[in-house]
């Protein structure tokens, strides 16, 4: 997404005494890992370019499927044994749920003090519900309840054709010009998170239909839409810290902070978002990205030629059902089946990428980047972390008291000048890959990312554990929910028989 150029030149200053603002810092006192001059940009181009160290160099002209099924193709890009391909994009629905930002730049250096953080940071789905019926009606199916209890969905017309099972799939609204009608626009940027809201929206009417039934006829709508997002919302948080994070960050340090809480990431007023976990270790997903996904079974669950292979962007792919699977479009093939991307038991899930420092070549040219901007993902990332002063991850790593990476794992960035001064993106993905074998995040990056997250549900007085942190969740099985659960009481995982 552009980002634009307001309030150019205002400085907050790095203190603790500040009263941070919706974006902050964990580490304030620590300066950023390099001085922004053109040497450095220079270096940071040099690293993180097409072609460069951090590219897996698959080729343009493979075949979706054979990029998935042949491991030579994709030598430099290892499969993930611990993570599914789903987890990537559930992760990217997370980051857009917390967090909008439309106003920094990438030509200049900000303090994330004086951002503005467009979206509450909290892990409450406003991102799915927008302002609520009365604020975003275009969000509410008017024809139910006068538009104020259920979200609104629309049929993939079409679809019933080209699926196993022949029933109809659905879609996020759109407006007449294919635009999403959905609480962050960027959660259209591709199909599978597309296809991930439109299963929270489904499973949001689910509950709406179960709650209605149990508060009975005398309810109001404004009663059934609160109960529904309160059961829907504490779900939601449950399997962020009961199934991603331990998947991501590791079962024993997950289970640490939720036993003996934070030890860095506190706040002074309400919880804000810290720029070394949204400019370097969030980003982490990154690499995690397959550069071709089977979306569906189309209509045969054993003859792939029957079934949707593509790369996930494509730029010379054209037309309202482009060959890719970018976001933007509705037509019949356009749909997900589950299966591929989270375990249902039956054997169909393919894994996502190694937490490395290598990306898939399809994210070092970008759809829809300003002309003026790198359309390689890794530069921009590279850049942001300078423009933000972020710290070095070896000063990160001494702040919290682990051992920095030696010298020898981070050797290949000599000839850029940044082996001992490492971006702290870089330095969390190199870390994962060490410390981890690329299958969760590190010491530094996997306490960064599950503290945050933790912090942002505690710090929420309406989630379930201010509230309740004895409460279970009823949906799923034996006091467990996890995204297949989620996904199958949506009613958005299509039979392949």
């Amino acid at each position: 997404m552009p980002h634009g150029d307001a309030d150019q030149g205002i400085r907050t200053p790095k203190s603790t005494f500040y009263d941070q603002g919706r974006f902050g810092r964990l580490f304030p006192t620590l300066p950023g890992f390099a001085a922004d001059t053109p040497t450095v940009r220079a270096a940071l181009v040099e690293l993180g370019k097409p072609g460069g160290i951090m590219d897996t160099n698959e080729s343009p002209t493979a075949d979706p499927f054979a990029l998935i099924v042949d491991p030579t193709l994709s030598a430099a890009n290892p499969d993930n044994p611990r993570l599914t391909a789903g987890m990537t994009f559930l992760g990217q629905f997370l980051d857009h749920d917390m967090t909008f930002d439309p106003t920094s730049s990438l030509a200049r250096t900000q303090d994330p003090e004086s951002l503005r953080n467009f979206r509450i940071p909290a892990l409450d789905l406003d991102s799915v519900y927008g302002g609520g019926p009365g604020v975003s009606p275009h969000l509410y199916d008017q024809s139910v309840d006068h538009g104020r209890t259920t979200m609104l969905v629309e049929p993939n017309a079409g679809s019933e054709t080209v699926c196993i099972d022949h029933v109809t799939r659905f879609d996020v609204p759109r407006n007449t010009q294919g635009t999403a009608l959905i609480g962050d626009p960027r959660n259209d940027e591709n199909l599978i998170v597309d296809q991930l809201h439109l299963a929270f929206l489904r499973f949001h009417n689910r509950v709406v239909a179960d709650v209605r039934d149990d508060l009975g006829p005398l309810a109001t709508p404004g009663e059934l839409f609160a109960e529904a997002q309160r059961i829907v919302r504490w779900h939601y948080q449950w399997m962020i810290l009961h199934e991603f994070l331990p998947l991501t960050c590791g079962d024993a340090l997950v289970a640490d902070i939720l036993a003996n809480g934070r030890k860095f990431y506190h706040w002074r007023n309400s919880p804000y978002i810290p720029v070394e976990f949204s400019v370097a270790a969030y980003r982490f997903g990154h690499s995690q990205v397959r550069p071709s996904y089977r979306a569906n079974f189309g209509t045969s669950a054993t003859d792939r030629t029957l079934q949707f292979f593509a790369v996930i962007f494509d730029h010379t792919a054209t037309g309202t059902d482009p060959a890719d699977l970018r976001g933007g479009c509705r037509a019949p093939r356009r749909f997900i089946d589950w299966q591929t991307f989270f375990d249902f038991g039956g054997g169909q899930v393919r894994k996502n990428k190694r937490i490395d420092t290598k990306l898939s070549s399809a994210l070092f040219h970008l759809l829809g980047q300003p002309s003026d901007e790198p359309d390689s993902l890794a530069i921009r990332n590279l850049i942001r972390g300078l423009t933000m002063e972020v710290p070095s991850g070896q000063r990160v790593a001494a702040a919290m008291q682990e051992t920095p990476l030696p010298a020898a794992d981070l050797a290949d960035l000599e000839p850029f000048g940044l082996h001992k001064r490492t971006p702290l993106w870089f330095y969390i993905l190199r870390e994962a890959e060490v410390a981890a074998d690329g299958e969760h995040l590190g010491p530094v990056g996997g306490r960064i990312v599950a503290e945050v997250f933790h912090g942002l549900i505690d710090g929420d007085p309406s989630s379930y554990l201010s509230q309740d942190p004895d409460w279970t969740p009823t949906y799923g099985t034996d006091d467990e929910f996890g995204i297949t659960d989620l996904l199958t009481a949506a009613g958005v995982v299509g039979a392949l028989a």
